[in-house]
């Protein structure tokens, strides 16, 4: 039985690493640039520092900026439209995962113009042709999109996120730029960082995990554990470049093996209510963590061991799920994301809607444990 393996072929890292863009815009002969952002971005100057490179260089771009935290179907339309209209053959994508999901639905659309419903993209994708070239530039420590093979879009008719996955999505070109994060907002580096924090978790107990997505996502966790305090509360500079790998390393692995039911019922809260990404997956971690550790209690050892907890492997199989669980909530706790279900905006009367949503999404047969629709009903409102 064969594994498939699927990464981008160039990435630079570290403080000040946007300096390569232009050389590589000019190398590989693009000329007409669309950059995807997002209007917050543009205005507190963050996608300025990368388009005064382009401006140093010559190279002509324009600008869409018209994406939501959770960019719709309408949002990639309007940019397939901007594209067009601008005649871009290159898109460079700044923001968190909204911008970069959003640049990836133009791109594919761009090369698969059959596809510009959006909707047919949702789920396993059979496009014929890789998309347009996407070169992005993550402003955030949370949602890998730079090296993934995935994208998520709301469809607004039908209140449901579409997770696109599609090897002809993934950015040519990533460039993590710790420098582009140093500003975020607490909050957003906070639900950022558990983001991540999930897909490492979640990635390292998938029931596809294998060893190579392992030790991409145990590298995660540690550095998560190690580095998110000090990158949220103290905007500590070697912390934030710490967690820029940390997300990148963990989106290198659950690119490949896929997630679980956290980001199944976390999508439906985005979904419904708009709630953050990040922090739909920090409100709901614990809870479904203790829920799948009845059927992977020694993953949870594993990473414990890891993370400095040698005693963990003398520790019973209810210990080691409420230490680890335990832990989870303290780094939450740590930086200041302490919100539940309820904060949403979720009533007891949604339950059986956003269950039988998480139902059909995408990332629910990677779970390790089997769940049912009364298991989503009972988690949400655990979750409450």
């Amino acid at each position: 039985m064969s594994e498939r393996f699927v990464l981008n072929e160039t990435a630079y890292f570290g403080r000040g690493a946007r300096i390569e863009l232009a050389n590589e815009i000019k190398s590989r002969g693009f000329n007409r640039i669309l950059v995807v952002t997002d209007k917050s971005l543009l205005e507190y100057g963050v996608t300025t520092k990368v388009t005064t490179i382009l401006d140093e260089a010559g190279i002509s771009y324009d600008i869409y900026s018209e994406i939501k935290p959770n960019p719709t179907v309408t949002n990639v339309q309007q940019g397939v439209d901007k594209a067009r209209e601008f005649g871009a053959d290159c898109i460079v994508a700044v923001g968190g995962g909204s911008s970069i999901d959003t640049a990836k639905g133009i791109s594919i659309i761009i090369t698969n113009p059959d596809r510009y419903d959006v909707v047919s993209l949702n789920g396993v994708s059979n496009t014929l042709n890789k998309g347009l070239p996407v070169i992005a530039l993550p402003t955030t420590h949370g949602t890998a999109a730079e090296v993934t093979i995935n994208y998520v879009i709301t469809d607004e008719s039908r209140r449901v996120k579409m997770v696109c996955v599609d090897p002809h999505d993934i950015p040519i070109l990533a460039i993590v730029d710790s420098e582009l994060m140093e500003s975020l907002p607490k909050g957003t580096a906070a639900a950022t960082g558990l983001d991540a924090l999930t897909h490492a978790v979640e990635g390292y107990i998938t029931k596809a995990h294998n060893t190579m997505s392992d030790m991409f996502h145990m590298k995660a966790i540690e550095l998560i554990f190690e580095n998110l305090s000090k990158a949220v509360n103290d905007k500590d500079r070697k912390a934030i470049e710490n967690m820029a790998l940390a997300q990148y390393i963990a989106g290198m692995g659950f690119s490949n093996v896929g997630l679980g039911i956290v980001h199944s019922m976390a999508h439906q809260l985005g979904a419904v209510y708009d709630t953050p990404h990040g922090i739909a997956n920090a409100i709901l971690l614990p809870t479904v963590m203790r829920f799948n550790g009845e059927v992977c209690s020694d993953r949870f050892r594993e990473i414990l061991c890891h993370l400095g907890r040698p005693d963990a492997k003398d520790l019973s199989d209810k210990d080691v799920i409420n230490t680890f669980v335990w832990m989870i909530q303290e780094l939450s706790k740590s930086v200041g994301v302490t919100q539940t279900v309820r904060d949403t905006g979720c009533k007891e009367e949604d339950l059986e809607m956003l269950a039988e949503k998480a139902m059909e999404d995408p990332c629910k047969p990677g779970n390790p444990r089997d769940v049912s629709k009364e298991d989503f009903i009972r988690l949400y409102r655990e979750a409450m």
